[in-house]
């Protein structure tokens, strides 16, 4: 293991937490070493076996909830609260895969033509590498993890070099409840293409699953094809939040400040266009403006915050500069927060007045801004929602269920909330269309990108 480190700082106060081991190609190919030397024996564990050492992981991460929603809250900066609902959402993975593990599934039928029998079956595709972001650092993890071991896979992890400590505390757990050594590998590092680039060039890794931008994709998907490696990619998202003139305007505010707000507005899903029609946009504004004012804004060390920072400073100036510009085009700053003097806080920011083609409505903000922008035809509304490169999260609130279910059927998105402002679950399958995406995580669906599908033709003359 190299003796080279690197630091991980508070984005909240911007003072080192600690330093970490930076991982090198040469510790990415000894961790392959391992998964590859410990896959035959796990492969082969009884998939009830499997399944129980995943049921301990969950029951560990409830345990340790405190302490690391306190672990998350400081290397990511996001409030307590938002870091606990994410242990208990990370943890659920680990417990409905522990089911998933035993419902291993098969068919066995006979050949159309006669004289043979066909059973068909699934085996775990081999060593996966898996790459996650730091906007969900026990999340993405264990949303990866989970089904790679139900499956019978061995991994390599490379966690995002902002949020590492999190990854290797849910590596101790791991350990903790049995997963033989080997079979999960935690690679840190700032070097993410030389590592990632070595896993992809190693002939023993037959998996890759990626969470993160879309460009980054594009790169890791062209680099899978050189050795036709099994891809899952879940890419970037701008989800239009859309409110039609008989929606309930109080469920529609609450259901906003969760899409737009949570993580402070940095996930892919969180919504990033507000589509609101002309009748109600005033009662709207008004109210959604009041609830973002009333946001508590700080660093996760006072519990009662409810914005902590956003990741870097580069971050912040990128978000900055997107207002700026759509204040250019022509929106307006309704409402926007105040922040502490120190950390790298972006304030919580509503526009209103957003021409439908500002340059803020084509970009991932990925921060607490909430641009605003008035409808009345429904089909130009559609054609504006749709009119991205991203297809992954959308919302509707809307009065009755059947309008808000032939405007959802109209999205191009891979996942619709209807009347709620959150959609995340494990048991269900998370994935997106177009630039945002293939393969899907969690549900049953979840597993399958772990397994190849295998099939005997038995003779039965």
């Amino acid at each position: 293991m190299t003796e080279t480190t690197f630091d991980v700082l508070n984005p909240a106060t911007g003072q080192l937490i600690e330093r970490v081991a930076d991982g090198t190609v040469q510790d990415a190919t000894e961790a392959v070493h391992a998964a590859a030397a410990a896959f035959a024996s796990w492969a082969v564990t009884p998939a009830r076996m499997r399944a129980e050492i995943l049921r301990r992981c969950y029951d560990l991460m409830v345990r340790d909830t405190d302490a690391l929603a306190c672990l998350i809250a400081t290397e990511n900066g996001k409030s307590v609260q938002d870091a606990r609902a994410e242990v208990t959402y990370a943890a659920e993975f680990f417990r409905w895969f522990s089911e998933e593990a035993v419902r291993g599934e098969g068919t066995y039928g006979d050949a159309p033509g006669g004289g043979a029998k066909t059973l068909v079956t699934h085996v775990p595709v081999g060593v996966a590498a898996l790459i996650t972001p730091w906007n969900f650092p026990a999340a993405m993890a264990t949303r990866k993890i989970a089904p790679a071991l139900a499956a019978g896979c061995t991994v390599v992890l490379k966690p995002a070099e902002e949020t590492p400590l999190t990854a290797l505390a849910l590596a101790r757990l791991l350990q903790e409840a049995g997963v033989p050594e080997g079979v999960v590998n935690v690679v840190p590092t700032t070097d993410a293409p030389s590592v990632v680039s070595a896993w992809l060039k190693d002939e023993r890794v037959r998996k890759i699953s990626f969470t993160g931008s879309t460009g980054v994709g594009r790169i890791l998907m062209r680099q899978a094809a050189d050795r036709i490696v099994n891809a899952s990619m879940e890419l970037g998202g701008n989800a239009p939040f859309v409110i039609t003139a008989d929606a309930d305007i109080d469920e529609a505010v609450a259901g906003a400040m969760i899409a737009k707000f949570r993580g402070g507005g940095q996930a892919c899903t969180a919504a990033n266009r507000f589509y609101v029609h002309e009748d109600v946009i005033d009662e709207f504004v008004e109210k959604f403006s009041a609830a973002v004012e009333a946001l508590e804004v700080g660093p996760s060390s006072n519990h009662e915050n409810q914005i902590g920072p956003v990741i870097s400073q580069k971050a912040r100036a990128g978000i900055a500069e997107l207002v700026k510009t759509a204040i250019a085009d022509g929106a307006r700053v309704a409402v926007q927060g105040t922040v502490p003097d120190t950390g790298w806080f972006y304030p919580p920011t509503v526009l209103v007045d957003v021409p439908v083609r500002a340059h803020i409505l084509s970009k991932e903000i990925f921060g607490p801004v909430a641009p605003i922008v008035s409808w009345t035809d429904e089909a130009e509304m559609l054609k504006s929602a749709n009119d991205t490169e991203f297809g992954l999260a959308a919302y509707v609130y809307a009065g009755r269920l059947q309008d808000a279910l032939r405007i959802a059927e109209q999205l191009d998105a891979g996942m619709v909330g209807i009347n709620r402002g959150i959609i995340s679950d494990p048991s269900a399958p998370f994935g997106g269309i177009k630039q945002s995406g293939i393969g899907r995580e969690g549900a049953h669906e979840g597993i399958r990108e772990y397994q190849e599908t295998r099939y005997f033709s038995v003779d039965w003359s």
